[in-house]
């Protein structure tokens, strides 16, 4: 029977981050770059709390730390959101690139 270790949690908390990164790296779409972001954040959600479940003896810490990423992730998306939007609505696309016109 195969039982579910640590090791299991941080390989998949490796495969969300680098999953992010390269999604953060190669999207030019302002949409596809937030949910890179949401990768990495989700990343580090998933070791807070393998962490907290196999090393934290009881304890919350890890578990109430992944509660306050996943408060800060909501509030990023919101923001980034409405970012888009008015992106959207300035420039009729959501590509970053096209961004650098909005200089004041």
């Amino acid at each position: 029977m195969l039982t579910i270790g640590l090791t299991h949690y941080l390989i998949l908390a490796a495969v969300f981050f680098c999953a992010g990164l390269f999604t953060m790296m190669t999207k030019r779409n302002a949409v596809g770059i937030l949910i890179g972001v949401e990768l990495v954040l989700n990343a580090a959600a998933i070791n807070l709390v393998a962490f907290d479940r196999y090393l934290g003896a009881g304890r919350l810490d890890g578990q109430i730390t992944t509660l306050f990423v996943i408060v800060l992730a909501a509030a990023e998306a919101a923001i980034a959101v409405g970012i888009c939007i008015n992106l959207y609505r300035n420039l009729s696309t959501v590509d970053v690139d096209a961004a650098e016109q909005l200089q004041g």
